[in-house]
């Protein structure tokens, strides 16, 4: 099965030769499953010629918000509308998880409660799950239809579902220790609170349920989301 990762932001520099870039550390994540991949640097302009181009699609996180007047936001919109529309599985994390709401219909904004970052726990539905978030963005008003399946009492809306083809979440299973680590360095200073930033740092090496959440993305895609 192929999965196109569309892609759009980049990593930091500083952490890229190491960490690699986004689809990488999505690749790290599903590795095993037996998926091929072909990234989309969308937020360079570079889309597919057509949603036949993979059999499913995955959309990263970004520095960028939904909500920003970049070119490359409306044609990625139209695309995430045709995915659904050809029923082709589809998840979102982070930004990808913000702009499929906003491209079906619900409301993305900078959340006025502040940031979530580093490793946070969510319910979905009954099972707590801990994962590392980096956000301020959130979805204050999910689309019509969707069911939400992820939440904590930051953030209300941390998991959608769009029948069967479409999941999104707002945490991040890509993100090891490692690249919070590099975040904290590298873009958390004027950005985060400092308390955030150092009560974040105290976390080191806290046990996230990536690869059990990689497992579920991977058992999504080939239709069995029910595992």
């Amino acid at each position: 099965m192929k999965i196109g990762i569309l892609q759009t932001g980049h990593a930091p520099d500083e952490v890229k030769d190491e960490l690699g870039d986004y689809a990488r550390m999505f690749a790290t994540l599903l590795e095993g499953h037996g998926f091929e991949f072909e990234t989309f640097n969308v937020v360079d302009g570079d889309f597919p010629a057509s949603t036949d181009a993979a059999d499913g699609w995955l959309i990263t996180g970004s520095k960028h918000g939904v909500y920003e007047p970049h070119d490359w936001i409306p044609p990625l919109e139209d695309f995430i509308r045709k995915v659904r529309d050809a029923g082709q599985p589809m998840i979102g994390v982070c930004f990808g998880h913000q702009i499929i709401a906003q491209a079906l219909g619900g409301k993305v904004e900078k959340f006025q409660g502040g940031w979530a970052a580093g490793a946070q726990e969510y319910d979905f539905g009954g099972k707590q799950m801990v994962l590392n978030a980096w956000h301020q963005d959130q979805v204050v008003e999910a689309p019509e239809g969707a069911e939400v399946i992820a939440s904590n009492d930051f953030c209300a809306n941390a998991g959608l579902l769009y029948g069967d083809t479409i999941m999104t979440v707002q945490p991040h299973p890509e993100f090891t220790a490692r690249m919070i680590e590099g975040l904290l360095e590298h873009r958390a200073p004027g950005v985060l609170p400092e308390a955030m930033i150092e009560e974040i740092g105290k976390q080191g090496d806290r046990p996230v349920h990536d690869r059990e959440f990689g497992d579920r993305m991977a058992a999504f895609f080939k239709g069995k989301s029910d595992e």
